[in-house]
C-alpha cells in the first residue's frame, strides 16, 4: 500500500486481508472434515474488525461463530442471521431474555447458568437452545465430573435443555506431545458419554491439529484464521492475514555518546541515522520491546525491506529506530513495517515476551483499518 493511498493524517495503517481470511478458514475446513469447521470472532474477530471479517466468512460458507460476551454475539447475529452463534462466556445473571431474543445459544459452565436457563425454558414453555462446557483439566469455565454427574440424575432439569453443544477447551495444544491433550481427551470422552447425544468440540486452533481423534463434530479456531503459528508441531495451513505499518515522522542524525528516549537507556556507539515512528504502546506496540545499550535485543521493524533495530524505550506513541545500516534513503511520510513479511505476529510476541494472540488484540484503533478483498 502507498502512502497515497492513505488519508493525510492517518499515523499508521493495519491492512487486513480478507481473501487471505476465506484461504486459511477453506484450508481449516479441508483439513478437518467431515467435521464442520467454525470460526471464533470474539473480541472484534481478535482486533481485525467483525463487521468485515464475520459477513466475509459467512458468504465463504461458514455456519457457526464463537464470540464472548452477549453484545459480541448480538453484533455477530446482525451480521450473520442465519448463523449459529455460541457465547462462550455463558449465561450472564439476568440475560436469559436478551439472549433468547437474539437467538443467541450460551455456553453453559455451572450448575447456577443451567438452574437460571432451565427458569427461562419453563417460562416460555419449551426448552432453551444449550450448549455445555464440561472441564477436562484446563479449570477455567466447565462443569465437572460430580456437576455432570449431578445434572444426568436431574432428569427435570436436562428437559428443560435444547443440547445443541458439548464441548471443552484444550490446556496444552500447542504442544502436540505433550501428556495434557490425551488425558483431557479421555475425560472429554468420559464426560460426554453421560450426557445426552449432542455434537462435540474439543480443538481449536491448535487442537485441531492434533488429528482427527480432536476434531468431533466441529472444531473452532480462531488465532490461526487470522493467519497465527502457535502450533510448535509444525506448520498450521495458513498464510497471515495482517500487515501493520506506521509513518516516520522525522529522520534525524546522532552523535557518538548520544542517548535516546526516556531514562537515557540507549546511546550511540558510532554517528547514528535515528527513524522516529508514529506508534508507541497505545498503538500496541508494547513497552517490553524498548531497547537499551549493550542488552542483546531482538526488537525491530522493516524498514524499506531491512530489518531496523529499536534504540531506547517505547513511548505512548512513538518508537525510535535505528536506519544507519539500512541502504535506502529512509525519509520523512515513509511508512515501515511493524507486522508484515519478514516480521511475523510471533516474532513481535516473541520479543516483547508475550504471544501473538495478545499482539492481534491489543491493536489501538488509532491506526486506520484497510480490508481488501473479501468478494469471496
Amino acid at each position: 500500500m502507498s502512502l497515497l493511498e492513505l488519508p493525510a493524517d492517518a499515523t499508521g495503517v493495519v491492512i487486513v486481508d480478507l481473501d487471505a481470511l476465506v484461504a486459511n478458514w477453506r484450508a481449516l475446513a479441508a483439513l478437518v472434515a467431515p467435521a464442520e469447521c467454525g470460526a471464533v470472532v470474539k473480541a472484534d474477530a481478535y482486533g481485525l474488525g467483525a463487521a468485515e471479517v464475520i459477513p466475509t466468512l459467512a458468504r465463504a460458507g461458514c455456519k457457526t461463530f464463537f464470540v464472548a460476551t452477549p453484545e459480541e454475539g448480538r453484533t455477530a447475529r446482525l451480521l450473520a442471521p442465519g448463523a449459529r452463534i455460541f457465547v462462550l462466556d455463558g449465561l450472564f445473571p439476568g440475560a436469559s431474555q436478551l439472549l433468547l431474543a437474539a437467538d443467541l445459544t450460551p455456553v453453559l459452565s455451572s450448575p447456577e447458568e443451567i438452574e437460571e436457563w432451565g427458569r427461562e425454558a419453563r417460562r416460555i414453555g419449551r426448552p432453551v437452545p444449550t450448549a455445555l462446557q464440561v472441564d477436562t483439566g484446563l479449570n477455567r469455565l466447565g462443569l465437572s465430573a460430580a456437576e455432570v454427574q449431578a445434572l444426568v440424575r436431574d432428569k427435570g432439569r436436562l428437559s428443560t435443555l435444547d443440547l445443541r453443544l458439548i464441548m471443552s477447551h484444550l490446556a496444552s495444544a500447542d504442544e502436540p506431545s505433550h501428556p495434557m491433550n490425551g488425558r483431557q481427551r479421555v475425560a472429554f470422552n468420559k464426560r460426554r458419554a453421560l450426557l445426552p447425544a449432542a455434537p462435540a468440540s474439543l480443538a481449536a486452533s491448535d487442537g485441531l491439529m492434533l488429528g482427527a481423534s480432536y476434531h468431533y463434530d466441529l472444531v473452532r479456531p480462531g488465532y490461526a484464521l487470522y493467519g497465527g503459528q502457535a502450533f510448535r508441531g509444525g506448520p498450521t495451513p495458513v498464510t497471515p492475514v495482517v500487515t501493520v505499518r506506521a509513518r516516520v515522522l522525522q529522520v534525524r542524525t546522532l552523535k557518538t555518546g548520544d542517548s535516546v528516549g526516556y531514562s537515557a537507556t540507549w546511546e550511540a556507539t558510532r554517528p547514528t541515522r535515528l527513524a522516529v515512528i508514529a506508534a508507541g504502546y497505545a498503538d500496541g506496540f508494547a513497552r517490553a520491546l524498548s531497547a537499551a545499550s549493550g542488552k542483546r535485543g531482538n526488537s525491530y521493524v522493516i524498514v524499506a525491506g531491512e530489518r531496523a533495530p529499536l534504540a531506547g524505550r517505547v513511548s505512548m506513541d512513538l518508537i525510535t529506530v535505528d536506519v544507519t545500516d539500512v541502504a535506502a534513503e529512509v525519509k520523512r511520510g515513509d511508512l515501515v513495517t511493524l507486522i508484515g513479511p519478514g516480521l511475523a505476529i510471533e516474532a513481535m510476541g516473541k520479543s516483547a515476551g508475550t504471544i501473538g494472540y495478545e499482539v492481534l488484540t491489543r491493536l489501538s484503533r488509532r491506526f486506520l483499518r484497510r480490508h481488501i478483498g473479501g468478494g469471496v
